[in-house]
């Protein structure tokens, strides 16, 4: 019977070395902590990705999905880059381009990324903003026929996907969540106070609290009917009254303008 010697883990500077020197590999991108300024801790690995040049054979293709302490890889070719999206699309928005041999290609789809097209962004954004209306209405109506637990759950669920429509609405991938005070505080959403935002976000996602909630829904909606949505919001009828604050002045902190 044959044994096989295992081998070492392949560190992050010998795949990098190993990789600039294979003719195939067009690009390089560094994704994750590490492509995020100060958010390198001591468990970071280096999520990379490896792009082939197009019908180029290579070797490191066996190495799609390599996983250790140190090394993350997905290993795509050219034209797998520029279909990658959904989940991916926010890694790939940030992604520092350490490699690329196509004269500004690689980088050109990288900043691509970043960016929804209009009518990508318009169609998300009415999706997110029906299904934001629909947790902030099951949490408010929850919370008054006394189900807290299942008002504070919908409330927590409304704040991810008002995020994503927030972000949606400025062309924007949303940010995994470990990256969001990341992204706000460097690139903030027009029209929203960071902090405050930020703050609203998180006291609705733990207590579900009903005025707060009815207050930020109070901004949001003219800010969606701003952007075309009002046929969206008008869909729920009589319910939309559910959803807004009864109390005069109802602007919320969050909304004022960031000063960009």
């Amino acid at each position: 019977m044959t044994h096989t010697t295992p081998q070492p883990p392949l560190s992050y500077d010998e795949f990098l070395a190993r990789a600039t020197a294979d003719p195939a590999v067009a690009g390089l991108l560094l994704k994750g902590s590490r492509a995020h300024d100060g958010m390198t801790t001591e468990h970071s690995d280096h999520d990379v990705y490896v792009i082939l040049a197009d019908e180029s054979p290579s070797e490191l293709a066996a190495l799609d999905g390599y996983r250790s302490a140190d090394l993350d890889l997905v290993v795509t070719t050219v034209d797998g880059l520029r279909r990658l999206g959904g989940w991916e699309r926010y890694a790939l928005a940030r992604a520092q381009v350490l490699l690329d041999r196509l004269d500004g290609e690689i980088a050109d789809i990288v900043a691509a990324k970043a960016r929804l097209s209009e009518d990508e962004a318009f169609h998300a954004a009415a999706g997110l903003l029906d299904a934001y209306a629909n947790s902030l209405y099951r949490s408010v109506k929850n919370a008054r026929v006394g189900q807290p637990l299942a008002a504070k759950l919908d409330a927590a669920d409304s704040m991810g996907q008002l995020l994503e429509l927030l972000f949606a609405l400025d062309r924007r991938p949303r940010p995994y969540n470990k990256y969001l005070v990341w992204e706000l505080e460097r690139f903030p959403l027009p029209g929203w106070k960071t902090d405050a935002l930020l703050d609203a976000v998180g006291h609705i996602a733990a207590t579900g609290a009903v005025g707060l909630q009815q207050r930020l829904f109070a901004r949001v909606e003219e800010v969606a009917r701003r952007a075309g949505h009002s046929p969206t919001l008008d869909a729920w009828g009589d319910d939309l009254q559910l959803m807004r604050s009864l109390e005069p002045g109802s602007g919320t902190a969050a909304s004022r303008p960031s000063g960009r």
